[in-house]
């Protein structure tokens, strides 16, 4: 048994220097293919060869696999801490440092380039690698949402909610003299320098705000797209309670409403969103849309109105409001089918129909001027038509003509 164990002992040690040679030589290749050998049993590896065989593995597999080569080095500085000997971790710490760089790096390049799946792998990795920069396990979350990964998302997104990560960090400007212009200079250090030198002045310091409320709301999102609007609602209803006026939760909670088709929560939500923000236009809009659906026509018209009043060139709400007015036409056009026989009575009702042909008239021209579609073509020569504005409509023919060509 001796004899067998200084066998093994001396294997390994030629191993090891076999391995350390290759990569002087900057063969990681074959440094690669000698290792294969030792990590089968790693375990077996004497405690005196430990240290330097898993120094030699992270600088083997380097860039080229960063979670091994990380491992590797990890398992370098458990090894060395238990020993009391400190030989290969004071070189091996930069080296990791660097790795944790790298991969950051090629982690924003990739976000960047919208390669989202390979994004997220490589943030969630540069967490692992140092879990105090929670701010990559973030990315990651975002990243693996962009990538509609919603399970790896979403268990990134409960880890940030665990964890209280709240994203603020604080951003340091100051006024360009020479063009009059705020801008953050990165650093305090860097801000403090550049003012020193008299090119900037009135230096200041901001809060970016707190991630929070959006990653609750992200937890919302998913469970919305995966099919669990309850559970959407239990967690945007959770971060509504310490975040009430933040209008993205609202209006995601909203969203999960149109989706369980519960239209009156919707309507009360979209409520509360113009107390908050009385200025919007897509909220009136909205509101519009709901009272339309919902038949109270009077309502929606006084939505759109409001729409269009702080939003002058909102096309959509020109054309919808158009659209509400025309939609008293059917009863309009059954009650006149009813009364064919009677003259006086149909004539009334034909009135009524002209009426409100008039009343939209003028949005469905605006509308027109922002935005025309063979839509909106279509009904104003049908309403010209039918108002005997003749000369308007024969202009309309040729453009609708050609546009239907077009589809």
């Amino acid at each position: 048994m001796v004899g067998l164990l200084s066998i093994a002992t001396f294997a390994q040690k030629n191993e090891i220097k076999a391995i350390e040679k290759a990569i002087k030589k900057k063969n990681f290749k074959e440094a690669k293919t000698l290792l294969k050998t030792l990590e089968k049993n790693e375990d077996a590896i004497e405690d005196k060869y430990k240290a330097k065989y898993y120094f030699l593995k992270g600088n083997a597999y380097g860039k080229t696999n960063v979670a091994k080569a990380a491992s590797a080095y990890e398992k370098l500085f458990e090894v060395e801490k238990a020993s009391g000997k400190m030989k290969y971790t004071k070189e091996a710490k930069p080296k990791l440092n660097v790795l944790i760089q790298f991969t950051s790096n090629k982690a924003i390049e990739q976000y960047n380039n919208k390669q989202f799946k390979e994004a997220k792998d490589n943030f969630f990795l540069t967490y692992k690698l140092s879990p105090v920069d929670t701010t990559m396990l973030y990315n990651a979350a975002v990243s693996a949402t962009l990538d509609k990964d919603y399970d790896v998302a979403l268990k990134h997104y409960n880890k940030l909610k665990e964890i209280g990560y709240t994203g603020i960090t604080t951003q340091y400007f100051a006024i360009n003299k020479e063009t009059g212009k705020e801008e953050n200079l990165g650093s305090k250090s860097n801000r403090d320098t550049m003012v020193k030198f008299g090119k900037y002045n009135s230096p200041s310091q901001k809060s970016t705000p707190s991630k929070q409320g959006d990653i609750i709301k992200n937890i919302g999102f998913i469970y919305a797209n995966q099919g669990k609007p309850q559970l959407a609602l239990k967690a945007l209803n959770e971060a509504r309670k310490s975040n009430p006026k933040d209008m993205n939760l609202l209006l995601t909670a909203a969203q999960v409403y149109i989706k369980l088709d519960r239209m009156d929560e919707f309507g009360k939500l979209m409520e509360e969103a113009i107390t908050l923000d009385p200025n919007n236009p897509t909220l009136f809009f909205n509101l519009g849309v709901i009272n339309q659906n919902q038949k109270k026509i009077d309502l929606a018209k006084k939505y759109y109105l409001k729409a269009v009043e702080l939003k002058p060139d909102y096309t959509d709400a020109y054309m919808n409001l158009a659209v509400a007015i025309l939609d008293g036409e059917k009863a309009i056009v059954d009650e006149m089918n009813a009364n064919f026989s009677n003259e006086k009575k149909y004539n009334e009702l034909q009135k009524k129909q002209l009426a409100l042909y008039k009343e939209a008239l003028p949005y469905l021209e605006k509308a027109d001027n922002l935005k025309r579609t063979i839509d909106t073509v279509r009904t104003l020569m049908n309403i010209y038509d039918t108002l005997e504005m003749t000369e308007k409509a024969d202009k309309l023919r040729p453009i609708y003509k050609e546009m239907k060509s077009k589809q």
